[in-house]
């Protein structure tokens, strides 16, 4: 018998909104609410959401898809039906129990136009209709940017410390790299959001160098990293990742896709660097719609390249339920 099995309950710790909603229903919200779209054929709809190799080329590429997507869910049934869909969507495909989904609710308030309180009651709404309705345990992350202005981000974590009890249970640092940029400024208010409860994860060692590990293990102190494979390009790094139990949220398709490996062999290299320095590990799909994967694709598509084995991949299901904000 097969250690992840097509029953064996999953777990799934870094999931993007943006990226996790089935392009049929972005594109039935977005004619509900009048929305614009640039093209009236459904097919080119979907791949005007999704990642194509021919069309998402560099990092920057793949962030650029998430201005639609974010701009379809700013508003408060908007959030409410794509957070559903997403845990729902997660249980039926994937039997995935346990799922912590990230978002900026600043990204779908249009700007100050809808009101952010109502964008967070919304995102709860949708969490408490998905627990009702299937046997998970969900759980919200508010996303800071490392393109807002500090008050910005003040103002997310402030929500995200009302709304701890409505379903948030961390905060992240997402966002392209911007220059000027230093995790050492967040310092004090990340340290405020754990005293608060909230768990700390932060995307680091993505479209950043491994000094951006560094940084954020050093000055931000997370539970996590998101994503964080860049790091295995320094073994002090990964000796530092591992002797602070910082466990890495990877997600292979991703990283992939946006071009940060290189290919097959540069995602076995990671896996090997990590393993042999002891690092804990979670895999994920980021954003399975988006990317049309989901997180069983994702397992068995390492497993079938010799990259994980099964032990591996149980292994790390075991480490997202250990490591839950939840």
């Amino acid at each position: 018998m097969p250690m992840i099995g097509p029953r064996t309950n999953l777990a799934e710790l870094h999931v993007h909104l943006g990226g996790s909603v089935d392009p049929a229903v972005l594109w039935e919200i977005a004619h509900a609410q009048g929305i614009r779209l640039p093209t009236k054929n459904y097919w080119k709809f979907v791949d005007l959401v999704t990642v194509t190799p021919r069309r998402v080329k560099s990092f920057r590429e793949y962030l650029d898809l998430f201005r639609w997507t974010e701009l379809i869910q700013s508003s408060p049934t908007a959030v409410e039906r794509s957070v559903y869909q997403t845990i729902a969507g997660a249980y039926r495909k994937n039997n995935i129990t346990l799922l912590e989904l990230r978002f900026n609710p600043m990204k779908r308030n249009r700007g100050g136009e809808q009101d952010l309180d109502h964008i967070m009651m919304a995102a709860a709404r949708g969490l408490d209709r998905a627990e009702l309705e299937y046997p998970v345990k969900t759980g919200l992350i508010v996303c800071l940017d490392r393109g807002f202005a500090y008050g910005l981000n003040e103002i997310l974590v402030e929500k995200a410390i009302r709304y701890a009890r409505r379903g948030v249970v961390g905060i992240d640092m997402a966002g392209p790299d911007r220059a000027g940029f230093r995790y050492e400024r967040y310092s004090q208010l990340f340290r405020r959001a754990r005293r608060e409860g909230l768990g700390l994860t932060v995307h680091a060692g993505e479209d950043e160098g491994p000094e951006s590990v560094r940084d954020v293990v050093e000055h931000l102190e997370p539970d996590r990293i998101g994503h964080g494979v860049r790091g295995a390009e320094d073994e002090k790094m990964l000796d530092l990742v591992a002797d602070r139990g910082v466990v890495l949220e990877v997600c292979p398709t991703s990283n992939l896709n946006t071009r940060v490996l290189k290919g097959k062999s540069d995602l076995g290299r990671v896996f090997r660097a990590l393993k042999s320095h002891g690092v804990k590990f979670t895999i994920n799909s980021d954003g399975p719609e988006m990317l049309r994967t989901n997180l069983r694709n994702e397992m068995r598509f390492l497993l079938d390249n010799g990259i994980l084995e099964e032990r591996d991949l149980a292994e790390a299901n075991k480490n997202a339920f250990g490591a839950t904000f939840l």
